[in-house]
This record gives structure tokens, sequence and C-alpha cells, in this order.
């Protein structure tokens, strides 16, 4: 017998129907600003490379984009609640119109349906609409939908092609660039899934318009992120242009995107699959934030918001482990606090809880907790945590 849906998988509907590394260079910012130009990203990763396509208004171009990179026949447009009558539907009709089969699959939002029972239901929901191993999946949402649909592309026939076209700042800057996706368990974080490159990543920053503010501000956490572990020029343009980040400021967004993704695509491309220990920079305040997410259920912080916590965490630890000065830590929470990111544990968590809860962090090497920390503005070292926990606790009460 199937398994239920739990509530998670709210719909499906037949499109068409009518409805109700160190970085490669410097950074160097434009000065004239960018208001129709789109720019590219690639990611070179030798048969598995792929573009990463920036700009405003591009998600109009999305059959042009996804039948130049794939054989598209028949699409599966997996989506969430919040982004289906804003930018799913909308998706899905444009490859109808191109004479593309496509349905359109719609789980509910938030990190819950990041699950093993809601997988099964897409699964289990392609397999009654007809997806074959010639299928098309297409993530239309933020970071949950994106590594969600990747994990169902990822297993369904043992692996379809897949593209990404992330509506929050976080999932533009982080999570649809990389091939990871996965699952959560009740344990711990992205513990089942898989490397699977999408073909190519759509990223319109105009949806961006329409992301809530907390959205925005917990995807800032993770642009914040990328100077601290690899570019101090980047950390310094974002604290020169703080307020028009703030702001939204369209030219502003682009660079920072754009930035961040080749960042990102520099890591990726000299490690991919976490061999070298390369990649595991992009985790920095990750340990911490994870077991915050953890204890939070999954439902109180968002992950950019655990994040930001995390590397208060972190810095603060590799202040007092001697490996970086006050400053360090100082210009981080500065600038995380100008963009509106808390960076106080909340004060109803147990350090000792977190601490255990880190010690199901994937870092974790033989019993011994890891941690991503800053050895100045711009690097950051994978090091054995300090043999006193006491260290540990006293970063997370800051």
């Amino acid at each position: 017998m199937r398994p239920p849906l739990w509530g998670r998988l709210l719909r499906l509907i037949a499109a068409g129907i009518d409805r109700p590394v160190p970085p490669s260079s410097t950074f160097q910012p434009r000065d004239s600003p960018m208001s129709d130009d789109v720019s590219t990203v690639r990611v070179n990763l030798a048969e598995r490379s792929y573009d990463i396509r920036i700009g405003r208004g591009v998600l109009a171009d999305a059959v042009a984009f996804a039948t130049e990179r794939a054989a598209v026949a028949h699409l599966a447009v997996i989506t969430d609640s919040n982004v289906d009558g804003l930018y799913g539907d909308a998706m899905a009709d444009r490859f109808v119109e191109a004479g593309i089969e496509t349905q359109v699959l719609v789980v509910d939002a938030g990190e819950m349906s990041k699950s093993s029972e809601v997988a099964v239901s897409l699964w289990e929901t392609m397999l009654d609409e007809g997806c074959d191993r010639q299928s098309v999946v297409m993530a239309v949402g933020g970071g949950v939908i994106g590594d969600l649909a990747g994990f169902v592309a990822a297993t369904y026939t043992r692996g379809l092609t897949f593209f990404q076209t992330p509506t929050t700042l976080l999932a533009q800057v982080d999570s649809s660039v990389g091939g990871k996706v996965g699952i959560n368990l009740e344990g711990g974080k992205n513990l089942v899934g898989a490397f699977w490159q999408p073909h190519g990543v759509l990223i319109d920053t105009d949806v961006l318009g329409t992301l809530p503010d907390r959205e925005y501000r917990a995807g800032l956490a993770e642009v914040v992120k990328y100077g601290v572990i690899l570019d101090a020029d980047f950390f310094a343009y974002l604290e020169a242009h703080a307020d028009a980040i703030n702001a939204r400021d369209a030219s502003v967004l682009r660079q920072i995107i754009e930035r961040s993704c080749r960042l990102k695509a520099d890591v990726v491309e000299a490690d991919e699959r976490e061999i070298t220990g390369r990649r595991a920079v992009l985790n920095y305040g990750h340990t911490f934030g994870h077991a915050l997410e953890a204890a939070t259920g999954y439902e109180r912080l968002l992950h950019g918001e655990a994040v930001a916590i995390g590397m208060a965490c972190a810095s603060r630890l590799a202040e007092q482990m001697g490996r970086i000065d006050a400053s360090v830590t100082t210009r981080q929470l500065a600038l995380m606090e100008r963009l509106g990111l808390d960076t106080q544990t909340p004060e109803d968590l147990d350090p000792d809880e977190l601490v255990q809860l880190m010690y199901r962090d994937k870092k974790v090497h033989d019993g011994e907790l890891r941690f991503v920390l800053p050895t100045r503005i711009g690097e950051v070292e994978m090091v054995a945590g300090p043999s006193d926990e006491a260290l540990v606790i006293a970063s997370i009460r800051g």
C-alpha cells in the first residue's frame, strides 16, 4: 500500500488547465548600473559543467534556457505552497505554451517538507503521472525546494535531469549551486542526500521583490559568509554598501549574487564531492547553526538566521582559541547587525544540549568535533575542536 501523503503533498495539477577555493580573481565591483544586462557564471566540472544565469526578468527565458541544455519533452515542476501562485504555475505555463507536457507538484512550505515522507509522496506521484528516465525536474522555490527536488531527481529512476530556479536570496547565492541535494532526518539535517549537479541555474533578481524581509535577511547571512571565508575585498564591499543592500538596490544585489556564486563555484570546482576537505570551508557557522536548527525543531529559526548566530559562535571560539584577535569577530558582528541579523544564541537554549547535537554533524571525525574557524577576514581553516568543551559552551553563550 502506498504511504499516505501526510498532508504535505498538497496537489498535483496538469499545467495549462484552468485553475483557481581561493577565488579565481579579486573582487572588482562594477561602477556602472546593470539594469538589463545578464551575466553568466560557469561551473566547470567536466561533463557535469553548467551555467548560472543571473539577471532581471530571466525567468521569462526559462524554456529556451532549459531546452538549449537538455531534451525536455516532459517536465515536473516542484514548488511549494508559498511560491506556487507567484512563480510555479507561471513557470509551468511557459513550458505548456511551448508544447511540453508539464505537471506541477506542490508541497507545504517549510523545512518540515524536506523529509523522507514527502520524497516518497513525490516519487509515487511522479510514477502515476508517467515520469520516466527522460523526464526533467525543475525546482522553483527556496533552499528547501531545491534540496528536496534535487534529491527526488537524483534518485527517481536512478537520476533525472534537473534545473534550479531559486526564488530566495539564500537559495540564489548558496543552495542552488554546487549539487548538494538531500533531506533531513529527525536526528539531523541533510543526513540523507547525494551530489547531483543541475543542468543549469536560472537566477531572476526581480523575484526578490516579493521576498519577505525576514527571508531576505536570512539570505544575507550566506553572503556575509563568503566574504569571511574567501574574499576580504568582498567583505569590505558589503560593509561599505550595507545601506544599499538593506534597500535592495538592484545593481548592488546583482553584484553580490554574482560574486557569491563565483566564489562558491570556485570551491565546488576544486572539491566537488568533499574529498580534499576544501569544500568544508563553505560550512563556516554551520556546525553551530545546524545544532541550533535541530534544537528548535527546524521551525523557529530560518537556516540563514541559524548560520548568522553560528558564525558569531565560531568566530568567538576562534578568538578564545587564540586564532584571531577581537577585531575579526567585531567586524562580523557589526556587519550582520547592520543587515538586521541577530547574532546571539536564544537564551532558552541549553548550550550543553547544542554541543551534544554537534556530534551528529557530518564533519565529526573519529568522535571528535571539528570546526571551520577564521584565521582572518577572507580565510578560514578546518580545525579540531578544543579539548576543553567549556570553550565551545562559552562561545555559544557569547
